[in-house]
């Protein structure tokens, strides 16, 4: 997501050079499951005060992103973020998070497809559910 390079292969984005960020494209029905509820997982899923990095991933392509495709979602991360912040959930440290409008969304390549099915587990990323 985002970046200025079309097609982006894994090994480019891994470069640093093109923008890119690796991420999910997350299509939901809202009378099923809220977008509140989505940042909910979203921000329990990571660390959004890492900058440039999740766990043991460096690089601007791990960098913490909310990539919106209209202005109530931005409304809606912009003050949860807010929300969090005023929390006292992080401490003192930062939120780093973009919210930014979505950009051409490309595929991983195959092998990067299923990546839980495949291989039993999300890394680092802690389950929200």
């Amino acid at each position: 997501m985002q970046g200025h390079v079309d097609h982006p292969t894994y090994r480019r984005v891994c470069t640093g050079t093109t923008g890119h960020a690796e991420t999910v494209k997350v299509i939901f029905d809202p009378t099923r499951i809220t977008y509140r509820r989505l940042l909910e997982a979203f921000f329990t899923m990571h660390d959004p005060t890492q900058l440039d990095r999740q766990g043991p991933d460096s690089g601007n392509q791990y960098r913490s992103g909310i990539w919106y495709v209209n202005d109530e979602q931005k409304r809606e991360a912009e003050a949860y973020i807010a929300e969090l912040a005023a929390s006292g959930r992080y401490g003192n440290r930062k939120i780093v998070t973009q919210v930014e409008p979505a950009k051409t969304f490309w595929p991983a390549e195959e092998y990067h497809q299923e990546y839980i099915a495949k291989n039993g587990a999300a890394c680092h990323v802690k389950d929200p559910w």
